[in-house]
């Protein structure tokens, strides 16, 4: 595809066409439709230059006649005619050669003949004048010619006389007679980009209420408006990803596919409207039909397709791909429904299905001519294919994966990527030989049993059940995701050489490893490559990301399990073993340890496949998340793979997207930062930002960037109170924690440091509470269903809470407050007003923390353990700007040796026996939570207690010192542009993927 694809091209009823004068639209901008007039198509003209062939030819004259002077205004222009092979967008391709140039196109037509046009073009340059000079006439002539020849057409010089009737359009089959007319018609239709100026917008919006939504345009209400807008909306994304992809499939680059079992989306409408450009436009539009913009945004639901980083991780790297315009694809599961709703009963989590889907999802397209046959069960069996034997697997059940793809748009650009979902359907082969063995109960089943395949999120895998389904959803991605992309390299290719310089496919942790086994299969047993060939070729495809930190986070599945569902898969997975082992042996001898260490096959109670070690094996690149993440990798985790493999080991510090987290999610910080600046280019090139810190003592900066926080202090003010009804102080320190509930989190320790706040508050006189620093604690994260302990430490958090907040005699000086369902839209309120956030992991036990990256982003200041992505935080803004306290990584393995016998602060002591004597009720309740503690200790919450109060006293000490505070907090977010993850796609792309950026051509380019 070029600058101008084939919507802009409109076929009146007539064999020749002309278009008025027309620049290509501007970035972000709206299109007119082009203005249309009948050319005459055979006057004899003198001609400037021309050469012939006996198929295709370039005319150029400089005439005065009276077309000329007509197509120019009265003013003479030079006329290019040229004859080539039809082929679509090509029209844009000459437009842009004009453009690119400096030229104007006055005026052109054009006439089919057959499967050749003559396009007519009336150029006059910068100036508006006809080109006179011969040597620029030679270099526009060798443009067409070097343009042309890269569509697969040919240009050359010599007059036409012929006319022609038909435009061929691939999937249209057209010939001549009604078959022109109907080509007439629909280009006539496709003439413009959708318009974005506001009444253009309305006029669409009204169309879908009435047309979409079915609602009458003269009653519907704020949800209705929204599906109206959102649809709108979509269609704008809907262009842009067509022409994206119909570009990359001209181009044909290099392309990469991220697979994974987790998208955490959140809302979609801000973000799209503002990387389209045209959030003001809808603003406008919308009020004038009487509606809010920020109202109708907040009509969403997120889509909660999946939970925590490792999830919102895949949303903000889709986003920089789309952004800095790689080819790219993404791909996962549709979940019918997501993580659960939490909800709080009594102080208790009680989870609730999170029926995201209930309403429909307006971004998404169901593609029902894409869908592909997934196989489980049954046999294998040999057969020989062309004289060979060949593997070939007969399944016990087939089902179907249709793709729904999700468009999302770059910013500051026309690139719009796609994230395809598969969801699984009966197959239809089966429903019908139920059916019409009048077997109908069990059609109905066979229904629910391919719909459960994408329908819950993280299923209960403590049983066979559970873990059979989690494995069937895993293979079910993988199959139909290999398949796509096979499909899509097949259109272009026919030689499987050449699927590594096209194809990366990136491994998202271990959930999508078995298409590592999957592509294997694809090759040997139905493409019948040599094994040797195959596995070459695998090796070079595969990139793995890892998010474990610990031996036990790293997934196994059971060969029993394995063989049974995907028998072929367990076949090939024991040959690539077979193969590795023996070339081990070749490498470090018989040292048998360090063989069955470094095994895929885990021979031990349980038979099992290491997907971690299967993925190791055959990635190219193997990186960690963080700088200490990647080193636990290499001397601990993958010690031995290190050793033999140096070379593959990488480190890749994840990042979050300044547009989600800045732009959308705070735009009064987003227009602060942009003034000081001087310029919006931070958005897209984020390392700007370092240029705020030779503002960071100005006074008026300090002053209207603390006046932004307040800002968004009181939003968040204003939700805590309609969502708890507890009333906070703005002028207290809004102190966050929000994450999942996990011991190695230690919302505990958090909850036990408020405890001992809440004590000393209670144990003072008058005088010395007038010297608090007030706070507001704000926790927020859901515990695992089965987790018992997390949700014992959230019942702990709500009683404590209770105990507090109606307390006379603390006040405002302390409040604890407990965010439920915490989800991306509940974040972008929630982080923005934040003034210190908490990130309390036991040293060594978070892979990275992107957590920490969005509240350093939005001017947050950090209280935090030396672990995952802080270290390098603590390098890029200072340790002066930040607070640290606890254990070391080093030292963590020391403390644990010598146990519960070590000497317990006397603060952390009396907190507890607070808790043990029913201070705050459920005396029975909270004992083993006490237990933890003063037992083993794992975690080393009584280790750091001491050390996590003087972190606080320091940063009651820094916020009451206001200058000193807003200093830090501007210098947090100059130090934030190095955990972009627009910095981290640029390494995979660089270093892991070997992509280029394709970028639709735009006039902002020419």
């Amino acid at each position: 595809m070029s600058i101008l694809p084939s919507r802009f091209l409109t076929i009146p009823h007539h064999p020749s066409l002309a278009f008025s004068h027309y620049s290509p639209p501007p970035l972000l901008q709206t299109v007119p439709r082009s203005s249309l007039f009948h050319a005459p198509s055979n006057v004899p003209r003198p001609l400037r230059a021309s050469a012939t062939s006996p198929s295709s030819s370039v005319t150029v004259e400089n005439s005065s006649d009276s077309e000329s002077d007509a197509a120019s205004g009265g003013a003479p222009a030079t006329l290019f005619v040229i004859r080539a092979r039809n082929r679509i967008g090509l029209l844009g391709i000459i437009t842009r050669v004009f453009n690119v140039l400096g030229l104007r196109v006055e005026k052109a037509t054009v006439e089919f003949e057959g499967d050749f046009f003559v396009k007519r073009f009336f150029v006059t340059d910068s100036r508006g004048a006809r080109i006179e000079d011969r040597d620029s006439l030679d270099r526009i002539q060798k443009a067409l010619l070097d343009a042309i020849d890269d569509c697969a057409g040919t240009v050359s010089a010599g007059p036409t006389t012929t006319r022609g009737v038909v435009v061929r359009r691939p999937g249209l089959g057209l010939g001549s007679g009604d078959r022109a007319a109907k080509a007439e018609r629909m280009f006539g239709l496709m003439d413009g980009f959708l318009k974005n100026d506001p009444i253009s917008l309305q006029k669409d919006i009204l169309y879908h209420v009435e047309y979409t939504v079915a609602r009458s345009r003269f009653s519907f209400d704020d949800f209705e408006a929204y599906q109206a807008l959102a649809h709108s909306v979509r269609d704008r994304l809907i262009e842009r990803s067509h022409d994206t992809q119909l570009y990359f499939k001209r181009k044909d680059p290099k392309r990469v596919y991220f697979l994974s079992l987790e998208f955490l989306m959140g809302r979609s409408l801000s973000n799209s409207v503002i990387n389209l450009g045209i959030r003001d436009q809808y603003a406008e539009a919308l009020s004038q039909l009487g509606f809010e913009f920020e109202v109708l945004a907040e009509q969403e639901g997120d889509a909660a397709l999946g939970n925590g980083g490792l999830a919102r991780l895949s949303a903000c790297q889709m986003d920089s791909m789309a952004t800095l315009d790689y080819p790219a694809w993404g791909y996962g599961l549709r979940y019918q429904y997501g993580l659960f709703r939490q909800v709080i009963l009594d102080g208790f989590q009680h989870e609730q299905p999170d029926f995201w889907l209930n309403f429909g999802n307006p971004w998404e397209t169901e593609r029902v001519h894409v869908t592909y046959p997934v196989k489980f069960y049954g046999t294998v069996d040999e057969e020989i294919v062309n004289g060979e034997k060949c593997n070939v697997w007969n399944p016990g059940e087939v089902v179907e994966a249709v793709a729904y793809d999700n468009p999302i748009p770059g910013y500051g650009t026309r690139n719009t990527i796609t994230l395809r979902l598969w969801a699984g359907k009966p197959s239809d082969q089966r429903d019908m030989e139920a059916f019409n063995t009048g077997d109908y109960i069990n059609a109905v089943v066979s229904r629910q049993k391919a719909e459960n395949i994408s329908s819950v999120l993280y299923p209960d895998d403590r049983s066979y059940q559970g873990k059979e389904l989690r494995l069937k959803q895993q293979y079910f991605f993988v199959s139909a995701s290999i398949q796509d992309i096979m499909r899509r390299f097949k259109d272009a290719h026919s030689n499987f050489d050449e699927l590594p310089d096209k194809v990366a496919l990136q491994l998202n942790d271990t959930h999508p490893s078995l298409a590592i086994v999957e592509v294997m299969r694809v090759l040997v047993d139905e493409e019948h490559l040599d094994w040797n060939k195959a596995w070459d070729i695998v090796c070079k495809l595969f990139s793995f990301t890892i998010h474990a930190v610990i031996a036990e986070g790293l997934e196994k599945i059971p060969v029993d399990l394995l063989g049974s569902l995907l028998p072929r898969h367990l076949q090939i997975i024991y040959d690539i073993n077979f193969n590795f082992v023996e070339e081990l042996k070749k490498r470090i001898g018989l040292d048998y340890d360090r063989l069955s260490r470094m095994s895929i096959v885990e021979e031990a109670a349980v038979k099992s496949i290491r997907m971690a070690n299967l993925a190791v094996v055959c990635a190219h690149t193997v990186n960690g998340v963080s700088q200490v993440h990647s080193e636990l990798l290499r001397t601990k985790l993958f010690k031995d793979f290190y050793e033999l493999w140096p070379e593959k080991f990488q480190c890749k510090t994840n990042g979050v997207t300044q547009r989600r987290w800045i732009v959308v999610s705070n735009p009064s910080l987003c227009a602060l930062l942009s003034k000081w600046l001087g310029t919006e280019s931070w958005i897209r090139n984020v390392d700007l930002l370092t240029s705020l810190r030779e503002y960071a003592d100005d006074a008026d900066l300090q002053q209207e960037w603390m006046m932004v926080k307040k800002v968004n202090k009181m939003r968040l003010a204003e939700y805590i109170e309609a969502m708890s009804g507890v009333k906070v102080s703005l002028d207290a320190m809004f102190d966050v924690q929000t994450k999942r509930i996990h011991e190695y989190k230690r919302q505990l320790l958090n909850i036990l440091g408020i405890i001992h706040r809440y004590d000393c508050i209670k144990n003072m006189d008058k005088s010395q509470r007038s010297k608090v620093v007030p706070r507001v604690c704000i926790i927020g994260g859901k515990a695992a269903p089965g987790y018992e302990v997390a949700k014992k430490i959230i019942k702990l958090c709500h009683a404590v809470a209770d105990k507090i907040n109606n307390d006379s005699d603390v006040g405002d000086l302390l409040k604890l407050v407990f965010i439920p369902d915490y989800n991306v839209s509940l974040a972008e309120v929630v982080i923005p007003g934040a003034d210190l956030s908490q990130h309390l992991s036991t040293a060594g036990h978070e892979a990275s923390g992107t957590g920490s990256m969005k509240f350093l982003m939005n001017g947050c200041l950090l209280l935090a353990t030396e672990d995952g992505s802080t270290v390098e935080i603590v390098e890029e803004i200072g340790d002066e700007n930040l607070f640290l306290f606890g254990t070391k990584i080093h030292e963590v393995p020391e403390l644990r040796e010598r146990g519960p016998a070590h000497d317990m602060p006397l603060q952390c002591v009396r907190v507890l026996r607070l808790i043990r004597d029913g201070h705050f009720g459920f005396q029975d309740y909270f004992q083993s939570l006490c237990d933890s503690v003063e037992g083993d200790d794992f975690y080393l919450l009584s280790s750091d207690f001491g050390s996590y109060l003087e972190a606080q006293a320091a940063a009651d000490k820094a916020f009451a010192d206001p200058k000193k505070w807003a200093k830090m907090s501007i210098l947090s977010t100059a130090g934030s542009g190095r955990f972009s993850s627009d910095t981290t796609i640029r390494d995979y792309a660089e270093n892991s993927w070997g992509i280029e950026p394709c970028r639709f051509p735009s006039e902002s380019d020419g």
